[in-house]
């Protein structure tokens, strides 16, 4: 239960628009191109594999996925409780304030990341043989941890760029600096023969590249005033962002859990580096699929939680509705094309990762589910925090549980059915608390129109995929299910709430149009 102020002060910072669902899409359309931008890293994961192979690309990817766990620790949840605090500040006006959250934030953020790095080296050069731990992901993971710093760096400098309504930072900082960053720093790593150290060459720069870029452009939203405010307290940062740095840690658990227990328990089933380069390539291919949601979580957070300030349940359960049904629109084709022609995109690593398209099916299907019950992730948030919490705590035990009994006998394949075992899990128990605790009607109509348009694809393309064998198989069953996807929407129509969208924001682009005619 938020306190009265709170809610006061929500209903003061917000005003009431024309149409929530005209917001989310316009703010739908400019997270988009930060994604896009930031989704081109998957050339870095590409050069890994073409220029060095499958196992270089195994060993990076549990070393990643070991680095980016860590970060969670390192960042102590200030990349997302510095938009909360920074906001506050700024809805009093408080720059000075805002200014030296960003201070000390990133002053602790620089001091826990260092002290996890150097704690995880420590750990992994003292008892990482001990466990069987090969001596190249020794290496290539106490190297990784280095870029600790950078990470937080960025992490927590864009949070503020956020609190400030500057999306744009993220696009700079992340999407240009440190994925072009890291390619070009992977290029020249090959060339002078670091060879399997290129790629954790390359994260170094990039990371650290970003996170100046980052501080950079966070520092210059605020001019250089005398400071007329006492600067947050140590307590209130670390108490604030405590709960979210424990609930963010349990999260990227979940999701790369995967990766991280294949690489430690594949080899009582015989799993190699190079198997588990072809699982990262799929993960990498499948991953994708979790861009969807997070082009509309910027938007969708605030709005839930103006409706919620109000109690305006209704209109939070209509736009939960609306954004579930664009968001399983444009997940299902991604979801059918990776589960009929995920190998296709495979190939394109090189050789071999064709191996990789039942697991790039699985992953598929886990990360969208993740996406659409995500939804609810984000309501439960807003009323009661403690339950995603408590969903997550039960989904890392049951995953890890699982794990444990199905890699060591499927391998790379239990990996999969584990992740999709997670995800399937969250889903129920978020649906559960919405319909029991909240009393939510979950929006099976609104659902009808998309689940229809993907079942008539599937039926025509499926047959294609089991009859014809190989790529031409794949090419063939992807591409029908493509146009039987917008043959089916267009024979089904658009609901009259999407079309209000539609025009609103063609009405607004044809303002602007005008507006600048009438400048120029």
């Amino acid at each position: 239960m938020k306190p009265p102020d709170d809610d006061v002060a929500l209903r003061e910072a917000v005003e009431t628009h024309t149409s929530t669902g005209t917001e989310l899409a316009r703010g739908a359309i400019v997270n988009t191109v930060a994604l896009v931008a930031a989704n081109l890293r998957g050339i870095f994961t590409f050069l890994i594999a073409r220029l060095l192979g499958t196992a270089t690309l195994g060993t990076f990817g549990i070393a990643w996925s070991t680095t980016d766990l860590l970060s969670k620790l390192g960042v102590f949840g200030m990349d997302t409780s510095t938009i909360a605090l920074v906001s506050g500040r700024q809805a009093q006006g408080d720059t000075s304030g805002s200014r030296a959250l960003l201070r000390r934030a990133v002053t602790f953020g620089l001091l826990f990341s260092v002290a996890i790095a150097l704690l995880g080296i420590l750990g992994f050069q003292l008892i990482g043989e001990r466990y069987g731990v090969r001596p190249e992901l020794i290496r290539s993971t106490s190297l990784m941890l280095l870029a600790l710093p950078g990470i937080a760096l960025y992490r927590i400098s864009n949070g503020v760029s956020r609190g400030m309504k500057v999306m744009k930072h993220d696009l700079f900082s992340k999407g240009f600096t440190e994925t072009f960053g890291t390619i070009a720093a992977l290029l020249v790593a090959v060339a002078i023969g670091l060879q399997s150290l290129a790629p954790v060459v390359a994260v170094l720069v990039g990371t650290g590249a970003g996170g100046l870029m980052a501080l950079l452009l966070a520092r210059s939203l605020f001019v250089q005033t005398p400071s007329d405010s006492a600067p947050a307290t140590r307590p209130a940062i670390l108490r604030f962002s405590a709960p979210i740095a424990i609930y963010s840690l349990l999260n990227i658990l979940i999701m790369r859990m995967d990766v991280l227990l294949l690489g430690f328990l594949g080899s009582r089933a015989g799993v190699t580096l190079g198997t588990i380069g072809i699982f990262v390539a799929s993960v990498e291919v499948a991953g994708g699929m979790r861009k969807v949601r997070q082009a509309f979580d910027p938007m969708f957070t605030p709005i839930i939680a103006r409706q919620s300030a109000v109690r305006d349940r209704r209109a939070m359960e209509q736009s939960f509705a609306q954004l579930g049904r664009w968001v399983l629109a444009a997940q299902l084709p991604l979801m059918g094309v990776l589960c009929l022609a995920g190998g296709i995109g495979l190939r394109i690593f090189g050789p071999g990762f064709e191996a990789g398209a039942p697991w790039v099916a699985l992953l598929a299907v886990a990360h969208a589910t993740n996406s659409f019950v995500g939804l609810a992730e984000t309501v439960i948030m807003i009323e009661r925090p403690k339950l995603n919490l408590i969903n997550s705590g039960a989904t890392v035990v049951l995953q890890f549980g699982a794990s444990l009994l199905l890699i060591p006998w499927l391998g790379a394949t239990g990996a999969a059915l584990c992740m999709v075992l997670a995800y399937v899990t969250q889903g129920v128990l978020r649906y559960v608390e919405l319909r029991v605790l909240f009393d939510w009607h979950w929006p099976w109509r609104a659902l009808v129109r998309p689940a229809v348009a993907f079942a008539i694809a599937m039926a025509l393309a499926l047959p294609l995929r089991l009859l014809i064998e190989g790529w031409h198989g794949e090419l063939a069953s992807g591409l029908t299910f493509l146009a039987a996807y917008i043959g089916a929407w267009k024979f089904i129509g658009l609901e009259e709430s999407d079309r209000v969208v539609l025009r609103q924001l063609w009405a607004g682009r044809r303002r602007r149009r005008l507006s600048g005619d009438n400048v120029a």
